[in-house]
């Protein structure tokens, strides 16, 4: 073979692989973006209810998201085995795990629905003082909460999905779920239809009946889809429930303590001011969408690396990882650049029209959106390393690197440098972009030291 003829295999090589990391990744995207245009029409439905009712769905969606983030682990645990299987050519094993992630959903979110159920009134009170806030944010908590067992359960599905590149069926099933969840809102919150005017507990029935749904349209996908891959063909072995929890649980616990953190971020932020607050609610949202495109392309190199893994191909699978990046990044340097260049542009869009309030949050928020642009793309890498750790089961080494940064790291030196010296907000996003750059840096080299590839699923 020719020098060229060689080169243009590569190319070829190359380019195949990229595509095959686009028809895997843009669904993961398109569902994770479908989920955040219906908290977005969600907000605006309650908005119109009262600012008591905004308060409370507000406060509650969170208390929802950190009760339910000690169950969507199991989405990587299965998605890393069913990934393996594939590999390994035991493919009428590959839906086994996702069997056992059902059983665990049930068995943990259940009882876990029931207490917090019960508690979160209590759990309202703590958090705020205004009768009206805990009265319509209890009724709305405890609608969703009765639903935490299904939303691992759809969670356990997307891993399935994911690991045997079958996406599209997780973007049409996420798709409609929203799209349920937005008519009911339009019926339950405002009354329409001759149903009642349910307010705020309309929104939270709303979010429960879809879910419900998604996971029954799930199931039933799976039956015809799956049922030659084992699924509801027999349960896990006690060995493989151990091994689901055993890769499962750190990322459980690496995904309550990272939305702690927040709500530990917030309570910082809150002590400097109120202005502040405000702009770091609108740049933790611009975050939470800046890496949407990260979670979906590392949702992809968990697949290509947990299934190279299987067949016994680790440099195939650590190839994979950059394969992924080197697809991607300049998604990523997109994103950056209207941070960079258009930074006022960007951030007038979120405060309002009066115009002096918009000169003084803007004036606030100009250098940290800079900050955030300036490690997108390193960002980028990191998360698609992450998932590809997570992939290959390397779940407890990816749960000590990020909690440990971020906890005794970034939110000390968060409290250092917002409130005991009082230097503002711009330090505070400098040390976040410092701690991310950190973990990034530490995931690479996780990566290139390729222990994970020893690790049994």
């Amino acid at each position: 073979m020719t020098a060229d003829a060689a080169v243009e295999d590569r190319a070829a090589l190359g380019a195949h692989r990229s595509w095959e990391v686009w028809r895997l990744a843009l669904p993961i995207i398109g569902a994770m973006s479908s989920q955040n245009v219906l908290n977005l029409v969600d907000t605006a439905m309650v908005s119109r209810v009262g600012p008591a009712a905004l308060a409370g769905v507000g406060l509650g969606s969170f208390l929802h998201f950190m009760a339910f983030s000690t169950i969507t682990g199991l989405s990587a645990a299965v998605q890393a085995t069913a990934a393996r299987r594939c590999g390994e050519g035991r493919y009428s094993e590959s839906a086994v795990p996702l069997n056992g992630g059902i059983l665990l959903s049930l068995a943990i979110g259940i009882p876990l629905s029931l207490v917090l159920f019960l508690a979160a009134p209590w759990i309202f009170g703590r958090l705020n003082h205004d009768p009206e806030v805990v009265r319509q944010g209890s009724e709305y908590l405890q609608c969703r909460l009765l639903g935490v067992a299904a939303v691992g359960i759809n969670f356990s599905f997307r891993g399935y999905w994911s690991a045997v590149k079958r996406t599209t069926y997780y973007l049409c099933t996420l798709g409609g779920m929203c799209a349920l969840n937005i008519a009911l809102d339009w019926v339950l919150i405002f009354g329409h239809l001759g149903a009642p005017a349910l307010g705020a507990r309309g929104a939270g029935l709303a979010n429960l009946i879809s879910t419900l749904c998604g996971s029954l349209a799930y199931c039933s996908l799976a039956w015809f889809q799956a049922r030659d891959a084992g699924f509801f063909a027999r349960l896990p072995e006690p060995a493989e429930l151990r091994s689901l929890l055993r890769l499962g649980l750190p990322t459980c616990l690496q995904q309550l303590l990272f939305s702690t953190g927040f709500v530990v971020l917030f309570w910082i932020i809150g002590h400097i001011g109120t202005a502040e607050l405000a702009v770091t609610n609108v740049l933790v949202n611009i975050t939470l969408t800046a890496i949407l495109p990260g979670m979906g392309f590392g949702l992809a190199a968990a697949t290509f690396c947990g299934q190279a893994l299987g067949r016994h191909e680790p440099e195939d699978a650590y190839r994979w990882a950059w394969d992924v990046f080197r697809a991607s990044w300049w998604v990523y340097a997109g994103m950056a650049l209207p941070m960079l260049l258009l930074t006022d542009a960007v951030l007038g869009m979120f405060f309002g029209h009066d115009t002096q309030t918009t000169a003084q949050l803007t004036g606030i928020g100009r250098l940290p959106l800079r900050l955030i642009g300036l490690g997108v793309t390193l960002d980028g890498l990191g998360f698609i390393l992450m998932q590809a750790l997570l992939g290959v089961g390397a779940s407890r080494p990816v749960m000590l690197v990020s909690v440990g940064l971020q906890w005794g790291l970034f939110l000390p030196l968060a409290y250092l440098l917002g409130v005991a010296l009082s230097l503002g907000l711009t330090p505070i996003w400098g040390a976040m972009t410092t701690y991310r750059a950190a973990q990034t840096l530490i995931l690479i080299s996780l990566w290139r030291g390729r222990r994970w590839a020893r690790i049994k699923v």
